[in-house]
């Protein structure tokens, strides 16, 4: 008997079924030794040494796992393809007694027979530069939340924490809610003309692009009517015409960090949901008369590389069902990130032949979302670009150049397979539909249309656009987004509006402290170098002992400063409560489960009392913090600032947080008769959002 050990017990089912007979599959779920959560268990003095033990709930597992190795003519090992999986496998082989130099380790990209059989035959030693990587990066991880994490809970409140990652993120978030609060916004108009040919009804609108030559550019209702003078009367002479054919080459397969965005767009899954089903998808779905089927390759994953079988299965199917000319020249290979570890391909399909639509009464809906749409992105990273023509015209009346854009598509290519969502752009002048133009014609004027307009600030981040970041930047590893992200939620570090991400004011204290005291570790650039190094160690470039050692005489002042610095701790928040017990007003103070209301004569009088959950409402268009639902003492709801004792801005609508572009007031959510708008609270401006 061969023993196979896995990290998931969800794979057990389908590697039984394709090993067969002679092998027994056993699960690790998961991790079974690490580092002690209850004591730092690294020795500084001794080279960053660490100390791992079995862990509490693994303990019966072991003696089962060494009772099996014992009797197995040979051990594989399968974690999984990564190097926290690398990790696992080197932990397992030390307490199973399997030496450095036995090749016992075999991976997979994807659970399919082929797969599997093949990795048996080709086991491996242990990649030591990964194990080391990866030790690396939970020892930088335990020296920044054992060390600077007990500073912020006496400076700040109890029970935060730092992460070498989760902290730049956060800073992120915090960054762009600034940039929220304090931007200004300019106004600029639009000038636009509706116009058709004469012999054809087809309307279409022209925006305005040019004014005497020279870029337009509106800044006032002033500027709009000097530039408009007469132009009802004015000859309306197509000056330019340019035609071109364009192509639109097919999106890359996905990464880990483009499924989770794509996911949200598309099918409205969070973070969360995604990696939650893509590691379901991966691991198997019962398909009725078959069992557990795993359907994807492996979903964690910095590279949009494709192996070449996949690239043929893609190539036969395509000429199968699209024909020929959906076939590009040449297979489409796409280019990873510079910082890619590229250690897997690209999260595909196992097998076309499993169309999402012949599964769909298997899979629960968000299961058929998810595959769908990692299905039809695999197979539309191998066809042919989508052709368009496409043709600008410049119309010229008086001294303003009006332009107007077509584009018409002459061959679907890949997107017959898969349809890409498009931002929509405001301002634009492209037209859903132009009538057949010529240079030096004359076209009818219908109409003048003058807008007012504003900049808007930067939006706030989604789960989407968050992880778009990180993976711009540099920030963490495919399987750190999901993760990071929860934890910020988690540690009441930021809250959602809708799909927005905004940060709480723990969030933002918390932010500030650590830029005042390790902006030089807790930014992206020194982030984002460290991961870097860490794919050092990875490629036996680097040594890991070195790489902390470097890190630690770097934090160790640091922290030595920060625990000399000033508290940040919030005052309590006053009510209009008193206490039954000395007749003082209550205030709600933060305690280690949460908010409380405490006697402000404390510690003469120590009465406390549950808190009913808060409503949080919106911002305060005043200071940026959370607006917070209140009721008067008649019963009225009414809407504070939660900083009550130094904000006393307050409102009987809901506030939405933003100004009004208008007149500065700020904007609410107003409900009149059934109806609700949001508007301007400045009952003199008529200022109304669409």
């Amino acid at each position: 008997m061969k023993l196979v050990i896995i990290e998931s017990p969800n794979k057990r089912e389908s590697l039984k079924k394709y090993l067969g007979e002679g092998y027994e599959v056993m699960s690790t779920k998961g991790h079974i030794r690490d580092l002690p959560e209850k004591s730092f268990a690294v020795d500084i003095k001794n080279n960053f040494e660490p100390t791992y033990e079995i862990m509490a709930d693994k303990t019966a597992l072991v003696k089962e796992l060494k009772r099996t190795a014992k009797t197995a003519q040979e051990v594989l090992i399968a974690s999984d393809p990564d190097r926290e999986g690398e990790a696992i496998a080197w932990h397992i082989a030390y307490i199973l007694g399997i030496n450095g130099d036995q090749k016992c380790r075999i991976t997979f990209n994807e659970i399919s027979k082929d797969a599997v059989l093949d990795a048996v035959k080709k086991p491996r030693i242990i990649d030591q530069n990964l194990v080391d990587a990866q030790q690396a990066r939970r020892i930088l991880d335990r020296l920044v939340g054992y060390k600077v994490s007990p500073i912020i809970c006496k400076k700040i409140k109890s029970n935060l924490s730092a992460g070498r990652v989760q902290s730049v993120c956060l800073k992120l978030v915090v960054d762009r809610e600034r940039e929220i609060i304090n931007f200004k916004p300019e106004e600029y108009w639009t000038v636009s003309a509706e116009l058709n040919k004469f012999d054809d009804p087809i309307k279409f609108k022209a925006l305005a692009t040019l004014y005497k030559g020279k870029k337009v550019k509106f800044k006032c209702k002033e500027d709009v009517e000097t530039a408009c003078q007469n132009i009802e009367n004015a000859e309306f002479k197509i000056t330019k015409i340019k035609r071109s054919h364009t192509a639109s080459h097919a999106p890359a397969p996905f990464t880990t960090s483009t499924m989770q965005q794509e996911a949200q767009n598309k099918a409205g899954l969070s973070t969360a949901a995604t990696t939650k089903v893509a590691q379901i998808l991966y691991e198997g779905v019962e398909i009725p008369g078959e069992g557990k089927t795993p359907l994807i390759t492996y979903i964690r994953t910095d590279s949009t590389r494709i192996a070449a079988n996949a690239m043929a299965m893609a190539k036969e199917f395509i000429q199968n069902d699209y024909g020929t000319k959906y076939l590009p020249a040449k297979p489409n290979v796409y280019s990873s990130k510079k910082d890619a570890q590229d250690a897997h391909e690209a999260i595909r399909p196992i097998s076309l032949k499993r169309r999402p639509a012949d599964l769909k009464a298997s899979l629960k809906p968000e299961v058929y979302k998810l595959y769908k749409l990692i299905y039809e992105r695999f197979l539309a990273s191998q066809m042919a670009p989508a052709e368009y023509d496409n043709v600008v015209v410049d119309i010229q009346a008086n001294d303003i150049t009006f332009r107007v854009s077509g584009k018409t598509m002459t061959f679907a290519g890949w997107t017959s397979a898969y349809k890409q969502m498009e931002e929509v752009q405001e301002d634009s002048d492209v037209a859903d539909k132009l009538p057949q133009l010529n240079e030096g014609e004359i076209v009818n004027f219908n109409s003048l249309k003058k807008e007012q307009k504003f900049t808007k600030p930067p939006q706030r981040y989604t789960e989407s656009t968050l992880i778009k970041a990180m993976d711009e930047h540099g920030i963490g590893r495919p399987a750190t987004y999901a993760p990071t992200i929860a934890v910020l939620a988690n540690r009441k570090y930021t809250e959602k509006d809708k799909k927005y991400l905004y940060p709480t004011e723990v969030g933002m204290n918390v932010t500030d402290f650590l830029q005042k005291y390790f902006s030089n570790v807790f930014n992206i650039d020194f982030t984002a170098d460290m991961e870097a190094k860490l794919d050092d160690i990875a490629e036996n470039e680097a040594d890991w002992h070195q790489v902390i050692s470097k890190f630690w005489r770097f934090l160790e002042p640091l922290l030595t400063t920060a625990n000399g610095g000033e508290k940040m701790k919030a005052e309590p928040e006053k009510t209009d409560i008193k206490c039954e017990k000395c007749g003082h007003f209550m205030v709600i103070r933060d305690g280690r489960y949460g908010k409380f209301l405490g006697c402000s004569n404390f510690p003469a009088c120590k009465n406390i009392q549950p808190l009913e959950q808060i409503k949080y409402k919106g911002i305060c268009p005043q200071c940026g913090k959370r607006m917070t639902e209140r009721k008067s003492k008649a019963g009225k709801i009414y809407y504070s600032c939660e900083d009550y004792t130094n904000c006393k801005f307050m409102s009987w609508d809901e506030p939405t947080g933003k100004k009004c572009p208008k007149c500065g007031q700020h904007i609410v959510i107003k409900t009149f008769r059934g109806k609700t708008q949001t508007k301007c609270s400045n009952k003199d401006c008529d200022y109304i959002e669409e």
